[in-house]
C-alpha cells in the first residue's frame, strides 16, 4: 500500500467523494452540460468532475466513466447510478441547455412512451399532435371536446389527463394536455407541467426546480 492509500485508510487525508447519480441535460460545443448529484456542471471531454470522466461529447450523447464503468448518456435522459441501473424519476431539478433558435429540447416520457418535448411557456396545457397521441397510445378520442384557435382557424382539440410526465429524472403526475389536429413532431412542455417548477434562466441554461 502507498503511502498516500494508507493515509487515505487512516483518516489523516481527505477522500473525495464520488458522484452517485449523473444525467445529460445538454452540449456547449465540446463541454457537456451535466447533473451531478442533482447540481449542474459544464464538464469539457477529458475533465474530471466528482469522478465523473468526460470521455466524448457528440450533439445529444455523452460517454462518461463513472466507478470504473464507461456509460452514454443520452440528452433528457434518465440519470444513471453508479451500478449503472436508472434511477425511478424520484428527482427534483431539470437542467436544460438552449439547442438551435434557443429553444428548450429534451427527450422525455409521457405513460412511459418516449416523445420529444420542446418548452413552451406560451402553450397552457402539455399539447400534442394527434399523430403523436396515436403512437404513444393515448385514447384521446374519450377525452373533453372542445375547439382551439389556430392560424387556420379553429379546430377541434381533445383535453385529456396524462399519468405521468417524465423530463430527465423527474416525474410529474396527473398533468392536463391538450390533443390538437396539427403537425407537430414535438410535444409543447406547456404551464400545466411546467406551473408545477420554479423556473431560472441564466444565459442559455435553463433550471426547472420541483415545487411540488
Amino acid at each position: 500500500m502507498c503511502c498516500r492509500a494508507a493515509l487515505a485508510v487512516l483518516g489523516l487525508l481527505p477522500v473525495l467523494a464520488a458522484a452517485q447519480s449523473v444525467s445529460m441535460s445538454g452540449s456547449l460545443g465540446d463541454k457537456a452540460l451535466l447533473v451531478i448529484d442533482g447540481t449542474p456542471r459544464t464538464v469539457a471531454a477529458g475533465a474530471t468532475v466528482s469522478g465523473v470522466k468526460v470521455i466524448s461529447v457528440s450533439g445529444s450523447q455523452t460517454v462518461v466513466e463513472l466507478g470504473g464503468k464507461r456509460q452514454t448518456l443520452v440528452l433528457g435522459g434518465a440519470q444513471v447510478n453508479l451500478g449503472g441501473a436508472a434511477s425511478a424519476g424520484g428527482g427534483t431539478t431539470i437542467t436544460l441547455a438552449a439547442g438551435p433558435g434557443g429553444h428548450f429540447v429534451s427527450s422525455g416520457t409521457i405513460n412511459g412512451r418516449a416523445v420529444r418535448f420542446v418548452v413552451d411557456t406560451g402553450a397552457t396545457n402539455v399539447a400534442l399532435s394527434e399523430a403523436v397521441a396515436r403512437s404513444i397510445g393515448l385514447d384521446f378520442a374519450k377525452g373533453e371536446r372542445g375547439f382551439v384557435n389556430t392560424a387556420n382557424g379553429q379546430v377541434v382539440a381533445h383535453r385529456v389527463s396524462l399519468r405521468e410526465v417524465r423530463v430527465g429524472d423527474v416525474t410529474v403526475y396527473n398533468v392536463d394536455a391538450t390533443i390538437v389536429p396539427a403537425m407537430m413532431d414535438m410535444v409543447l412542455l406547456g404551464n400545466s407541467f411546467l406551473s408545477r417548477f420554479q423556473m431560472k434562466r441564466d444565459a442559455d441554461v435553463l433550471v426547472l426546480e420541483k415545487r411540488f
